[in-house]
């Protein structure tokens, strides 16, 4: 596949990721507030599942021998937990993680615009030595220890997956929803999370590690001295995220323009920036750690992922505990 070819088959998947996203309304803050206020984690084991999808789809792709370099781990030290109680505390101040800022702005709510922008920020901080960055985890090579299970994994998922998504389809075939009522069906989370597992896993095998986050990471980086980060691919995957994410809120009759009041913005702006600093720290945002980190079973990222979900816990019983009232999740 020639290099436009793979570069626009990438765009057109992180697109549908990003249109996913948002009709499922992606989202680990809405998924800690539902096991909070409804004693069930349907939206936690539906955000799971996305790294299960990864994993079979690697090993699909190990056994058709297309496989590319994967990415290595990062040593777990004491600012891997400070990075992940950041990401977790930034995306409840902000009422979404960075799954769920995309669902939100691809709804129209153009606070969420400044996310993004206080995540390039927080990044922009620790690459500009506020932080002290030498103590930032180094990277370490691993290898992905499913490479040699792929010969009975690969089959295995193969049927896990037509469980999954057979019964699905003959529901939409007897149920004989017209097209207009399938476009705007609000997706479920698990039907949402299936379609990023494996749009990402596109992604992966044609234009390597990518994860919108470390995007925004690696344009903080660009601005620092003898910096020579090569983004021109990053940026068309991530503004093809946002494009997906958009026709997702239109399509799906979602689209309700809400002009950003100056307290959402200040919490989207701050809670970006520590999410952030956060994930540079760590290294590594939520997106990254569920479709990275744990399907390549990185010991980093399962306990980042787990800290940042105890924080937005942690940080939601306080808040119940002194104000009644709170920002409603996705």
């Amino acid at each position: 596949m020639t290099s436009w070819a793979a570069a626009l088959v990438c765009a057109l998947a992180v697109g549908l990721m990003g249109f996913a996203i948002q009709r499922g309304g992606t989202c680990m803050v809405a998924a800690v507030d539902e096991i909070l206020s409804q004693r069930r984690a349907h939206r936690l084991a539906a955000m799971l599942e996305a790294s299960l999808w990864v994993v079979g789809g690697l090993a699909l792709a190990q056994l058709a021998q297309w496989s590319g370099s994967m990415p290595g781990g990062y040593e777990i030290t004491l600012w891997t937990v400070l990075g992940s109680v950041l990401l977790g505390l930034g995306a409840w101040l902000n009422g979404a993680c960075v799954f769920g800022a995309i669902a939100r702005l691809g709804s129209g709510q153009w606070a969420q615009a400044l996310t993004p922008v206080g995540f390039f920020l927080g990044c922009l901080a620790v690459g500009s030595m506020v932080l002290p960055v030498s103590h930032i985890p180094a990277a370490v090579a691993a290898s992905w220890p499913w490479w040699t299970a792929a010969s009975w994994l690969g089959p295995i998922f193969v049927l896990y997956a037509m469980w999954r998504v057979v019964p699905g389809l003959l529901d939409h075939w007897r149920t004989r929803r017209d097209a207009k009522q399938l476009a705007a069906r609000v997706w479920a989370p698990h039907t949402a999370t299936i379609v990023i597992g494996v749009t990402f896993v596109v992604t992966l095998l044609l234009a390597g590690n990518w994860a919108y986050t470390d995007v925004l990471a690696q344009l903080a980086l660009a601005m620092q001295p003898q910096s020579g980060e090569q983004l021109s691919l990053p940026v068309l995957l991530l503004v093809a995220l946002y494009v997906g994410a958009f026709i997702g809120g239109k399509t799906a009759g979602r689209w309700r323009p809400i002009k950003p009041a100056f307290t959402d913005s200040l919490r989207a702006l701050m809670g970006g920036a520590l999410m952030g600093v956060g994930s540079v720290l760590i290294p590594g945002s939520n997106d990254g750690l569920i479709l990275i980190g744990i399907p390549l079973m990185r010991p980093y990222a399962w306990l980042a992922l787990a800290v940042m979900t105890l924080s937005i816990a942690a940080a939601f019983a306080l808040q119940r505990a002194w104000v009644p009232e709170k920002p409603t999740a996705i």
